[in-house]
């Protein structure tokens, strides 16, 4: 059976529920976008180490609003999910809890990347961390990639230095691990909610393609511009702000799913007074009796 006993009950929890998630995915996803400009960059593990030492404010406030936008983004995600299991007992209801774990993780290990590149950029500008990679291998490197001598070895050994440091960090396994298990947790949870909000017709067809489309280039890049479509649109459609309004299927409080193609043609095919005995039969029926040719 599907989660909730009537369809008055889950509409009634939808619209309780709809301005709380519609604020928090589009909060979400304007919180992403602005923690981008806050954050540090450089050619090389070594300058963006010296970077975020420098920058060490900015940084902070980068991290911590990406862990409160990939809180936030639970709620949109945990909310479509019930709407669909309220109108599918085919949706499995115990994946709820990777709906709430995988921004949980994500957010995390945003918070505890501010203590790794905090503790590796200590150890590096210290001189704590020693290089895996000897001046040797770095010359032969340099030779390799046809750059003066010189200055790419001492780069190379910089930049092996500064990976080593932050490797080295105490936090790098459980962050690494963490965010790993969130990225994966959230691919899953985008392609799953998306699919099944498309087959209860909750959200059209492009919108849940756009949807596991989302998840499946969040492994490439986890702020990736197509699931910050998607999030800011589901607000805009919780909320009600879309020009043509939400899809039957939530003010019915059931599954309305999506014509296919060939359904959508028979329908347009269809004549006004509907098909009579004669039309499925092909035409006019042939007379009982032959006519008099007398």
């Amino acid at each position: 059976m599907p989660i909730e006993d009537s369809k008055a009950q889950t509409r009634a929890r939808e619209s309780r529920w709809a301005v709380p998630v519609g604020i928090a995915s589009i909060l979400g996803v304007i919180l992403l976008v602005a923690s981008r400009p806050l954050g540090v960059s450089g050619d090389g593990q070594a300058e963006l180490l010296r970077e975020v030492d420098a920058h060490a404010g900015q940084v902070l406030l980068s991290d911590l609003m990406q862990a409160l936008a990939y809180l936030l983004l639970a709620l949109p995600l945990v909310y479509l999910f019930r709407a669909a299991a309220a109108r599918s007992d085919r949706v499995r209801p115990q994946l709820i809890g990777l709906m709430v774990a995988a921004p949980l993780f994500l957010a995390i290990s945003s918070g505890l990347s501010i203590g790794v590149t905090n503790e590796g950029a200590d150890d590096f500008l210290a001189g704590r961390a020693d290089p895996s990679l000897t001046p040797k291998e770095a010359r032969e490197e340099c030779s390799e990639e046809k750059q003066d001598e010189g200055a790419c070895v001492d780069r190379k050994l910089e930049d092996d230095e500064a990976t080593q440091a932050i490797g080295e960090a105490s936090l790098t396994p459980i962050a690494t691990g963490l965010g790993l298990a969130g990225i994966f947790g959230l691919v899953v949870a985008l392609v799953y909610v998306g699919l099944w909000a498309m087959r209860t017709g909750l959200l059209s067809r492009f919108w849940g393609a756009l949807g596991m489309v989302a998840g499946i280039a969040f492994v490439l890049t986890p702020l990736s511009f197509v699931a910050m479509v998607f999030f800011f649109y589901f607000g805009l459609l919780v909320l009600g702000l879309v020009p043509r309004g939400r899809p039957p299927a939530w003010e019915a409080g059931e599954a309305i799913p999506w014509e296919t193609p060939g359904e959508r043609a028979a329908a347009e095919m269809e004549p006004e007074g509907g098909w009579d005995e004669e039309d499925e039969a092909g035409g006019d029926a042939e007379p009982a009796t032959p006519p008099d040719r007398r």
